[in-house]
């Protein structure tokens, strides 16, 4: 029997967690790092400041997820979620706020409010034109010939963005998959075949290309969404999952693979990092030899920070966004 949830009034929510992204965990953290290893340090939880306006859905979400096998046919969660869906959808809210560059904040309520909006409603038969999905309807159900001007927008079938996404003005969708809590900001754009999962960040005039995959938080459950800083560009099948913080300006080559334990070779200092790229820099794919030189393991290695030849090669087209 589903049990309901108190729904508690805004002057009696207790603070809850935000957790700061720039404290990103290495699974060897608990050891001492090797002589030139940078690891971020463990993450700290700590209280973060709430809106009045979202106080009441962040209790309501915390208390849903502790219970969250019993309490999803809750009318007062659905509510709330629906109210959470539709404030990410048009940007009031974020799944991660930005302090500075290369330093976030996730919202926790917000990340939780996402995974449990799979499962407040039943899915349903969608089609388009020959095509049919079961699932929930999109972002773009209903939306006129009038609404797609306002939004500036261009989409190209048979791109699919869920509801809960923020897409800026002038964002450019090729065939591509965006989930739910997606923020996409202004003169992006996502190339073909790319997927963006649940809750990416993603910045001012980035270039997704084609066949890259942005990881989400909903499976494995992360405590941290993707962030992808304004200016950035990421090359043909590379992946960025777990968390990882691509700072601003920064350039991804084909073919890299960034998760939190893959190691970060700085080619400039010898120094090896996890868990974010820094701010101008230029990677790409290599291999670092094991200490015995029976096998080599997979790397990101920093090349060069950006230059005016790198920029002439990944510049975004305005044309492409008129």
């Amino acid at each position: 029997m589903a049990h309901p949830i108190r729904k508690p009034t805004d002057d009696s929510v207790p603070a809850g967690l935000d957790l700061p992204v720039d404290a990103a965990p290495h699974p060897d953290a608990l050891s001492a790092p090797p002589r030139g290893v940078d690891r971020a340090p463990r993450v700290r939880h700590r209280t973060g400041a709430r809106s009045a306006r979202f106080a009441r859905h962040a209790a309501t979400v915390e208390a849903a997820w502790a219970s969250r096998d019993t309490c999803l046919a809750d009318p007062d969660l659905v509510e709330v979620i629906d109210e959470v869906i539709a404030a990410l959808d048009d940007g009031t809210l974020r799944a991660a706020d930005r302090r500075s560059t290369g330093r976030w904040v996730a919202h926790q309520w917000v990340l939780q409010a996402v995974v449990l909006s799979f499962g407040i409603r039943p899915s349903q038969v969608l089609r388009a034109g020959d095509m049919a999905f079961f699932d929930h309807p999109g972002k773009f159900e209903g939306m006129d010939q009038a609404a797609w001007q306002a939004a500036r927008w261009r989409v190209l079938a048979p791109t699919a963005v869920k509801r809960g996404c923020y897409l800026g003005q002038r964002v450019f969708l090729l065939p591509s998959f965006v989930n739910t809590g997606a923020f996409i900001d202004d003169d992006t754009m996502i190339d073909g075949f790319a997927n963006i999962g649940t809750c990416a960040q993603i910045g001012k005039r980035v270039h997704i290309s084609t066949c890259v995959g942005i990881g989400g938080i909903a499976e494995p459950m992360q405590s941290r969404p993707v962030i992808i800083e304004d200016d950035c560009f990421v090359g043909a099948n590379s992946s960025v999952v777990e968390g990882m913080v691509i700072e601003q300006g920064a350039v991804i080559g084909m073919g890299v693979h960034l998760g939190q334990s893959t190691k970060i070779l700085d080619r400039a200092t010898g120094r090896i990092s996890y868990g974010r790229v820094p701010a101008g820099a230029v990677v790409v794919p290599g291999a670092l030899p094991s200490a015995d030189g029976t096998h080599s393991t997979a790397c990101a290695v920093i090349v060069k920070r950006v230059d005016a030849a790198t920029r002439a090669k990944v510049g975004i087209n305005a044309l492409l966004r008129s």
